[in-house]
C-alpha cells in the first residue's frame, strides 16, 4: 500500500491543530515531523514540546524525522512522546545498532536515513531490522527543493534488495516530490511518500491529495 505523508514542516502553524484535523478527514493515515538541531543539518525546526501537542490531538502515525546530531541522546525522550516511527540518520551517530535495539524494544518502529550523498549500500547491513528505510530526494534542511535524480536510483536499487530478500521494511522518500514526479518515485519503489510545500501551500487540499491517491492507484 502506498501512503501519502504529509510533513508538517510546510504546515501553517498557526492553525496546526486544524491542518493535522483536516489531513485526518482526507483520509492520511501518517503525519511526517522533522526534528532538526542546527547542527546536523543548517536549520532549526520543532521540538518536544510541539510533537507532545501534536501526539494530544492526533491518531495518526507519527513518521518522526530526526535530523540531529548523536540521537542517541534523546530517543527515550522521544519515545515517550509516543513517536510511533523514529527514524535517525546513518550518518549522525555511530551507535545505530543500540538505537534500533532500543526502540523496537520498546515497542514502537525504528526508520533508518540517507543523505544524498551517501551510498544506499552503507545502510544494508541494518536493513533486515528496519521498519523503515527512508531515501533523502534533496539536501535535508529546508523545503521546497528540486528532487534530485539519482535519489530514484537509490529507491529502485532499495526496493529491489528488499523484494529480493524477502524483507518487510517500508521504503519512503522525502525531499523535492511534487505532483508532477511523483509517478516516477512511486515506479522506483517507494511506497510511503513525503510532501510538503507542494500540498501545503495549495488551497484545495483535497484536490491535490485526491491527485496524488490517484497516481498511486495507477501505479499499482
Amino acid at each position: 500500500m502506498i501512503k501519502l505523508s504529509p510533513s508538517i514542516l510546510s504546515a501553517d502553524f498557526v492553525r496546526l491543530d486544524r491542518e493535522i484535523k483536516q489531513m485526518e478527514d482526507n483520509g492520511i493515515k501518517y503525519l511526517h515531523v522533522d526534528v532538526m538541531d542546527g547542527m546536523f543539518v543548517p536549520n532549526i525546526s520543532i521540538g518536544m514540546p510541539v510533537i507532545k501537542s501534536i501526539r494530544k490531538c492526533t491518531d495518526l502515525v507519527l513518521d518522526v524525522h530526526l535530523m540531529i546530531e548523536k540521537p542517541e541522546r534523546y530517543i527515550d525522550e522521544f519515545i515517550k512522546l509516543g513517536c510511533d516511527i523514529i527514524n535517525f540518520h546513518i550518518e549522525a551517530t555511530d551507535k545505530h545498532r543500540e538505537i534500533i535495539e532500543k526502540v523496537k524494544n520498546a515497542g514502537k518502529k525504528v526508520g533508518m536515513t540517507i543523505k544524498p550523498k551517501t551510498s544506499y549500500e552503507e545502510i544494508l547491513p541494518y536493513i533486515k531490522d528496519l521498519d523503515l528505510v527512508l531515501v533523502m530526494g534533496v539536501e535535508p534542511g529546508f523545503g521546497g527543493q528540486k528532487l534530485i535524480e539519482d535519489s530514484l536510483l537509490k529507491t529502485k536499487a532499495l526496493r529491489e534488495y528488499i523484494t529480493e530478500h524477502n524483507l518487510s521494511c517500508e521504503l519512503e522518500i522525502d525531499g523535492g516530490v511534487k505532483i508532477d514526479n511523483v509517478k516516477r518515485v512511486v515506479e522506483a519503489g517507494a511506497n510511503v511518500i513525503v510532501v510538503g510545500s507542494d500540498l501545503f501551500e495549495r488551497e484545495d487540499r483535497k484536490d491535490i491529495i485526491e491527485r496524488y491517491n490517484k497516481v498511486f492507484e495507477e501505479v499499482i
